[in-house]
């Protein structure tokens, strides 16, 4: 049973567009935008999976919409070069007895 006191999270899997390579300059973009992510407090988490081609954030956000709002302002977005799913997540651990 969900408790209202547990937060709840969207985690956002980042797909590559076909044909379309990462440049260093968009990349540069995607950090500055995790940047602000972070200093906003909606950043919990994001990276590059090694072993396929795609990424994951772990966001804060109030609702998938508010998430939905914050990917379309990220470069890869913008640009072209990434689609997104997101999905809502309520973390397991052991403040939550590893019972969200």
């Amino acid at each position: 049973m969900e408790n209202e006191s547990d937060p709840i999270y969207y985690v956002v899997i980042l797909l590559p567009v076909e044909s379309r390579e990462l440049t260093r300059e968009v990349i540069a973009k995607h950090a500055q935008h995790l940047r602000e992510l972070d200093v906003d407090g909606k950043l919990v988490l994001a990276g590059p999976f090694t072993d396929h081609p795609t990424g994951m954030l772990v966001l804060r956000g109030k609702n998938k919409d508010d998430i939905k709002s914050i990917m379309e302002q990220d470069a890869l977005i913008l640009e072209g070069f990434r689609t997104f799913e997101i999905r809502t997540w309520l973390m397991s651990n052991r403040a939550n007895n590893y019972m969200p």
